[in-house]
């Protein structure tokens, strides 16, 4: 389908591809991002269930070039879903990327389900934020890990206990975790190992060493390096939190697309929740 994007959604790989640190699109020029929100402007001819009009939203080719700044953008028909209703296209497009790295990361990969404790770094971040929200959506008691002038912000959208990571050890005070999520990696995949309960899971956004996997496994811990992949039904299956009022996308500013550079910097700065682009 040929999308007319009305907003693309920033993330932190948009930046390190920008940087040369994550060569995903080979070298420049190329158009960056992934996250778009907008209004189908053609369809090819084999596409069932959906109509020029139609406002969608979604996270293709990822991670090819999706070419997501732009006012129109070329997308599979099956890495696109409806854009819920309840928000604009401004919130759905922070959400694709962000939503599916937490989904994937909890519901796929972790098996969450009611009851199990839950800890979530960076918990104020795009992706933890919205991984906070899942979680509890599903009924998990949910521990937070965040700086101390995001506490309050984590506490709002319903996590169960929070830890400021800047004061002192957070093993300390945590413990009988069933499942993590870490966005973080290395080292701190390490020592999160020490508060998940044996037989408990980590999944990890970033890379896990070698030792801390024999650790985990000499205590029967599943130690999961996931990266996200396009997903239509986990983006239906978001849709409808987000209508249901479960799920809130927090975007803490949108930017122009001529001023995509200032995004990006802004970006960097580590805000609450996401950054968006105004197309």
């Amino acid at each position: 389908m040929l999308v007319r994007v009305s907003a693309a959604g920033i993330n932190p790989v948009d930046g390190a591809v920008r940087g040369g640190n994550y060569p995903l699109l080979g070298e420049p020029p190329f158009i960056l991002g992934w996250d778009i929100s907008g209004t189908i402007e053609a369809l090819g001819p084999d596409v069932t269930g959906l109509k020029v009009g139609d406002q969608v939203f979604g996270m293709p080719h990822f991670p090819k070039q999706a070419a997501a700044y732009a006012e129109l953008a070329v997308a599979p028909a099956d890495e696109i879903a409806p854009k819920p209703e309840s928000i604009d296209h401004i919130h759905a497009a922070a959400l694709p990327l962000a939503g599916l790295t937490a989904w994937q990361g909890l519901v796929r990969h972790g098996g969450l389900r009611k009851g199990q404790r839950v800890l979530v770094h960076a918990a104020a971040g795009g992706v933890g934020h919205l991984a906070v929200q899942i979680a509890k959506a599903h009924g998990a008691h949910v521990i937070a890990t965040a700086s101390p002038d995001k506490l309050d912000f984590v506490r709002s959208i319903g996590a169960d206990e929070v830890v400021d990571y800047t004061a002192g050890d957070f093993t300390e005070k945590v413990g009988d975790v069933d499942l993590v999520l870490d966005a973080i990696g290395g080292d701190h995949a390490d020592q999160s190992l020490k508060v998940v309960r044996d037989g408990g899971m980590l999944v990890s956004l970033l890379n896990v060493h070698d030792a801390t996997r024999a650790t985990a496994g000499a205590r029967g811990i599943r130690v999961e390096r996931m990266s996200v992949v396009p997903d239509r039904d986990g983006l239906i299956e978001l849709g409808k939190l987000v209508d249901a009022r479960k799920l809130a996308v927090h975007v803490a500013e949108s930017f122009p697309l001529a001023r995509a550079g200032d995004a990006h910097a802004f970006l960097a700065a580590r805000p609450i929740g996401k950054v968006v682009l105004a197309v």
